[in-house]
C-alpha cells in the first residue's frame, strides 16, 4: 500500500512539473508573438508616411578596446532612399547608387549598391531589419519623460552572427522607435537614440538626388 501511495505521489509530481513546464513554454511563445506583433506595428506605421526626418544621437562604446565615441546626425528617408548626415559627411542613397560626400577632403565616392542584398543596417532598413532572422522577446518597460517605452529583445538565429543581442525601445503611444541598443559579441555596445521624429515633411523632389554640379571642385572617385 505504501509503495502504491509513493508511486501516486511521484506521478502527481511529474504531472505538476509537466503542467508548469507547459505553461512556461506557452507564456514564452505568447510573449514572442506579442513582441513580433509590436515590431510589425512599428514597420507598418513607418511605411504609412510619405517621408521621415530624424535627428539622432549615436554612440559606440567598447571599454576593452578603449573606444568611447559619440556623435549626432540626421537622416531623411523616403521608401528605400535616404540622405544621411553624420560626422561632417553626407551619404545619399538614391535607390541605385551610394554617394559619400566628404567636404573636409572635397572628395566624393560613388558606387552601385543594392540595399536589399546586404546585411548592413542602413537607414533604409531601420524599420524593417527585424522582420526575420531573430528570436523575439518581450523585455522591460521604462518611463522616459512621460513616454512609455517598451523594449523588445532580438537574438540572432544564426550563431555566426557577430551580434549578441539587440534591444529596440518602442514608444507604445506613437509606435515609433525611441532607441536601439546593439550588443556585439566582442563587447561593443552601439546605441542609437532618436531625439526628433518628423513625418511627411515638405522635401524637394530632388532631395534624394545627387547633383554633381553642386561640387565643382571636388574629386569624384567612381568605384564602378
Amino acid at each position: 500500500m505504501k509503495k502504491i501511495v509513493n508511486n501516486m505521489h511521484k506521478n502527481i509530481l511529474k504531472l505538476v512539473l509537466l503542467f508548469t513546464l507547459t505553461l512556461g513554454v506557452t507564456a514564452q511563445a505568447q510573449d514572442s508573438l506579442k513582441a513580433k506583433d509590436l515590431l510589425d506595428q512599428v514597420a507598418l506605421k513607418a511605411r504609412s508616411y510619405d517621408n521621415i526626418v530624424i535627428d539622432f544621437k549615436y554612440s559606440v562604446v567598447n571599454l576593452d578596446k578603449n573606444i568611447n565615441q559619440e556623435s549626432k546626425g540626421n537622416v531623411a528617408l523616403k521608401g528605400n532612399r535616404y540622405v544621411l548626415n553624420i560626422m561632417g559627411m553626407t551619404r545619399i542613397y538614391d535607390g541605385s547608387k551610394v554617394y559619400n560626400i566628404v567636404p573636409e577632403d572635397e572628395e566624393i565616392s560613388i558606387a552601385s549598391f543594392d540595399d536589399t542584398n546586404t546585411n548592413e543596417l542602413t537607414p533604409a532598413k531601420m524599420f524593417t531589419f527585424f522582420d526575420y532572422g531573430y528570436e523575439y522577446y518581450w523585455d522591460i518597460t521604462q518611463n522616459v519623460r512621460g513616454r512609455k517605452i517598451q523594449y523588445i529583445k532580438l537574438k540572432p538565429i544564426d550563431d555566426k552572427d557577430n551580434t549578441k543581442e539587440i534591444l529596440i525601445g518602442v514608444d507604445l503611444q506613437t509606435k515609433h522607435i525611441y532607441n536601439l541598443i546593439k550588443m556585439e559579441k566582442d563587447g561593443t555596445k552601439i546605441t542609437f537614440t532618436i531625439n526628433s521624429f518628423k513625418t511627411n515633411q515638405p522635401l524637394s523632389k530632388n532631395h534624394f538626388t545627387f547633383t554633381e554640379s553642386k561640387y565643382p571642385n571636388y574629386y569624384i572617385n567612381r568605384l564602378d
